[in-house]
């Protein structure tokens, strides 16, 4: 199963950049038949790289009213709205994007993950994420590393 994994984020908006420090650690452990992207962009534009595949991975950062920085939420793509949702930027925009594609006849990922690990701050220009989330970024790749690697050895 060729999988991949993108990291979305923008890394120099604090912890919003959690996506991309997590791909970019689960890079390093060489996983067969995984190849890992991270990206400042997401919707539409990811099309031409998600092709092809046939299990896509998208780590991103997400803040909810009331969350737990450092929670990872495990998420589908129906768990994302409806295409042309405004209530979730990216997700919207990723729903959008599927639909698009496979009307366009893109070969699109029979199987679409969403890590959305909840940030404290993402509006702050900083490199690199706070202290509270830097800190949970291995424990939070092992997680996901994981989960991937699991399911990779059942299919």
């Amino acid at each position: 199963m060729k999988t991949l994994i993108v990291g979305i984020g923008n890394s120099i908006l604090t912890d919003d950049g959690v996506g991309l420090g997590i791909a970019g650690e689960i890079r390093k452990r060489c996983l067969p038949d995984v190849d890992v992207m991270e990206v400042s962009l997401s919707g539409i534009r990811l099309l031409d790289y998600i092709a092809g595949y046939d299990k896509l991975v998208i780590i991103d950062s997400i803040q909810t009213e009331g969350g737990i920085p450092g929670t990872l939420h495990e998420l589908g793509l129906g768990d994302l709205g409806s295409p042309g949702d405004p209530s979730c930027s990216h997700g919207a925009g990723l729903v959008t994007a599927i639909e698009l594609g496979k009307s366009l006849g893109y070969e699109i990922p029979e199987e679409i993950d969403v890590y959305a690990v909840e940030v404290k701050d993402n509006t702050t220009f900083h490199e690199g994420c706070g202290p509270e989330l830097e800190a949970m970024i291995p424990e939070l790749t092992e997680r996901i590393a994981g989960d991937i690697s699991e399911q990779r050895m059942t299919v």
